[in-house]
């Protein structure tokens, strides 16, 4: 009996283990704002390197895990026009930190629940003293949160990345038009 008791006690622990490793492994997608705190802690790696720097949160290979299927495309072809064109893409700017530059110092998160499947996320932080709230529209896909949109502020409106991302480029082979370089 005692035998018994001690394997369903191993039973018991090795599957609470696997539920748990299994839950870890998908750990940053399973709230909305999980692929958000993703992203920052991949900004700030990339704002403390030395040397080369890791690509950022809307590049390979973040991109497409942290970003809903649509957003992680209209970011890929703002990618293929900078190296079809050798041009500067639609977005100026860090869409992270709200700016060309910037630093992360007390980080906070907000979540709003919109509807069934949709979240804001509200990204608060200092950088160089001033403080930046970056707004992150979430949506369920895939069986996790990821990013649809990013909304930032500059003199007191608010700017779409994904609208900013859907304007039309002067060329590119996704437009039929190639670039002269």
């Amino acid at each position: 009996m005692k035998q018994l008791l001690r394997n369903l006690a191993l039973a018991l622990a090795l599957t609470g283990f696997s539920a748990f490793a299994a839950v870890s492994a998908r750990a940053g997608d399973d709230v909305p704002r999980g692929p958000v705190e993703t992203a920052y802690a991949i900004t700030i790696k990339t704002l403390a390197a030395k040397g080369k720097a890791p690509p950022p949160p809307w590049r390979p290979p973040h991109r497409d895990k942290l970003m809903s299927r649509s957003l992680a495309a209209l970011f890929a072809r703002d990618d293929l026009y900078q190296e079809e064109s050798g041009d500067m893409g639609q977005i100026g700017a860090d869409p992270f930190l709200n700016g060309q530059d910037g630093e992360i110092k007390r980080l906070s998160f907000d979540t709003i629940p919109v509807a069934a499947g949709k979240a804001t996320v509200m990204a608060n932080f200092r950088s160089f003293g001033k403080p930046v709230v970056v707004e992150f529209k979430m949506v369920s896909e895939n069986g996790g949160w990821r990013i649809d949109d990013i909304v930032n502020s500059f003199e007191g409106k608010s700017y779409s990345i994904r609208e900013t991302l859907s304007q039309p480029y002067d060329c590119g082979s996704f437009m039929g038009k190639p670039c002269k370089r």
